[in-house]
């Protein structure tokens, strides 16, 4: 007999967090699925509001993945410079394309199988992609839903992949993508790696975390 009570209590937290971000969605801007796709890519180890920045000039100069598949190396590089890494970004983004255009006829692919196969393309980004720009089911595990995750309980791994089914488990499938943004939002902006705001936390009361903050 499955145990309902874990089930209740994350509900529970949802709906306190969805009263904080009624609309919760992914923060980066994008106007269709490979958009959104680039946009990720360059996301890893990088702010959103970064990304956010550069996307605009970069959206504008390419459309398409086939434009991503020609670009110039230096110039894209160039672009992307201020997202970190931007060499291996790069790279992604090129390879990314080409398999795109190659083996998907230019059209971002819907399922986590395919996405998983492209270059630069983990089940992180792939999550983001199919939650937001497909509206399928999909639970996102970054550093922000690892850390809150953890702090809930809600998992005792550290592996994404295994707190992905953790949270798959407890989250109402319908919810995976809503659920799992509010966790990141909050993660992102109460439920922070060094100082967390425990006298802002709307689930201060759910949390069972030894390291919480008095209020």
């Amino acid at each position: 007999m499955t145990d309902t009570k874990p089930h209740k209590r994350v509900q529970h937290i949802l709906r306190a967090l969805r009263r904080i971000w009624p609309s919760a969605r992914v923060e980066l801007k994008y106007r269709n699925p490979w958009e959104l796709l680039v946009a990720t890519i360059l996301s890893a180890q990088c702010t959103d509001r970064r990304v956010n920045q550069v996307t605009p000039a970069l959206f504008k100069k390419y459309l398409r993945p086939a434009d991503y598949a020609r670009a110039k190396r230096t110039e894209l590089e160039a672009m992307i410079r201020s997202t970190g890494f931007y060499k291996s970004k790069a790279n992604h983004l090129i390879e990314c394309a080409k398999s795109v255009e190659e083996r998907f006829g230019g059209k971002v692919p819907r399922t986590m199988e395919e996405l998983t196969t492209l270059p630069g393309v983990g089940r992180k980004t792939a999550s983001v992609v199919l939650g937001n720009a497909f509206g399928q089911p999909a639970v996102v595990v970054d550093t922000h839903v690892k850390r809150v995750a953890t702090r809930l309980g809600l998992t005792r791994s550290r592996d994404p992949d295994r707190i992905e089914e953790d949270l798959q488990r407890v989250i109402p499938k319908d919810k995976w993508t809503e659920g799992s943004q509010l966790l990141l939002l909050h993660g992102r902006y109460v439920c922070l790696a060094r100082k967390p705001k425990c006298g802002e936390c709307a689930i201060y009361d759910d949390c069972p975390w030894e390291g919480k903050r008095p209020r």
